[in-house]
């Protein structure tokens, strides 16, 4: 008994998250509700996918929030609409199996959920209030008698409230726990994720990192072309000019000294930029002194003072530093472009088989990410990973970029 006494405050406490969790769910089914006779029209299939996101994004949390309470992993199920998706490819993405899974979900929970807690939690409630009726009851008119649950209009009717009270109390113990253990049972069942829908999502996100590692790997071989033709080709150019100059000069008898002096400083120049071509394709302080160490050379070089936080990383695959150490390059280098910061912090920490990533800036804010930019960059690298970016900039700063990078265990 002490036991199950001990547990019914943690049970009464799940109903009540629920309950205020169910009002939530039921605005949401009110919103596609409304929105499913607008496919007809355009707007519902522009908007429509983008509340069945919200939709997975909130039965994504009632999994965390049921699997801590079951002691069990429900995972959720990623679910991305990809951008500049077709009007066909967000239907299916709108109706898909999934969102039929959630949205049965969804229903149970505005529904059965809302009114099972409501009435559940209502017991200990009219418990107490049983019990005060006891005493006001006197106070209430004569043609409109407190009720609870007959109507009580003599002190011999109040007395029997106290046994009234104890039936609610009696029955408040044992059904808020079974009710507990039923609802976050169904709610189990409807949110788990069938093996077969698990490998299709995967099927599905390792298509998107593939698409989005090829479009990484396209913009990485257009830069160093960039690089080479605007740099080192045009370098090298200039040496073969200046030898040009200075045979002919030779010939002529003319002044071959100057030509091979120039020559000479185009093709430093052309080395120059070679090397820092090579740089850019794996720089070779990774190799040196690892990611840490690369990143404090980054921090160090910074315009903006910059304060590095990555203890105890430890040392990742070589392709995933290689994209970290450009993440926070590419985040400094618009920090110290753009953002008219006095500080900036960096970050880095490995969470499991996650490495996590922030840079952050007291600019001025109002950093978006363009096509084609150095935002849209570093989302193509890391989604290349399967990993994700958070971009945070309101008017005024502070200015937060989060990048979370899958990097083995």
């Amino acid at each position: 008994m002490r036991r199950w006494l001990r547990g019914w405050l943690p049970d009464a406490r799940f109903l009540a998250v629920e309950l205020g969790a169910s009002v939530v769910s039921l605005a949401l089914f009110c919103v596609i509700l409304v929105l499913l006779p607008l496919m007809l029209i355009t707007g519902g299939v522009l908007l429509l996918p983008q509340v069945v996101q919200v939709l997975h994004a909130w039965s994504d949390r009632a999994r965390r929030r049921i699997g801590r309470r079951r002691g069990e992993d429900l995972p959720p199920l990623t679910r991305t609409l990809p951008r500049g998706a077709t009007i066909d490819e967000r239907l299916r993405y709108a109706f898909s199996r999934a969102t039929a899974r959630d949205a049965l979900w969804l229903t149970v929970h505005a529904f059965p959920v809302m009114w099972l807690s409501l009435l559940t939690l209502a017991l200990p409630l009219s418990a107490v209030n049983s019990l005060a009726v006891t005493w006001y009851w006197q106070f209430a008119p004569a043609d409109d008698p407190v009720g609870s649950p007959y109507p009580v209009t003599s002190w011999e009717l109040a007395w029997t409230m106290p046994l009234v009270a104890l039936a609610y109390a009696v029955a408040a113990l044992f059904l808020v726990p079974v009710v507990a253990r039923l609802v976050a049972f169904v709610s189990a069942k409807l949110l788990a994720t069938p093996q077969k829908s698990r490998l299709a999502a995967r099927v599905d996100a390792l298509t998107l990192s593939r698409a989005a590692a090829l479009d990484a790997h396209a913009a990485e071989l257009r830069r160093i072309e960039r690089d080479l033709h605007d740099g080192a080709q045009n370098r090298l150019v200039n040496v073969v000019m200046m030898l040009g100059i200075a045979e002919r000069a030779q010939e002529t008898g003319g002044d071959v000294l100057e030509p091979l002096r120039r020559a000479q400083d185009a093709a430093t120049d052309a080395l120059a930029g070679l090397r820092r071509t090579v740089h850019d394709i794996y720089p070779p302080i990774l190799d040196e002194l690892g990611l840490e160490g690369a990143l404090a050379s980054l921090a160090g070089r910074s315009v903006v003072p910059c304060t590095l936080d990555a203890a105890d990383v430890g040392r990742v695959p070589a392709a995933v530093e290689s994209a970290s150490y450009f993440v926070v390059a590419e985040a400094l280098t618009n920090v110290n472009k753009y953002s008219a910061a006095t500080r900036a912090t960096v970050r880095v920490e490995r969470e499991g088989e996650l490495l996590l990533i922030t840079v952050e800036d007291d600019g001025v804010g109002g950093a978006v990410e363009r096509p084609g930019g150095g935002f849209a960059g570093i989302r193509r690298r890391v989604e290349a990973f399967e990993g994700t970016m958070d971009l945070s900039s309101p008017a005024g700063g502070p200015t937060i970029l989060r990048t979370e990078l899958p990097c083995g265990s």
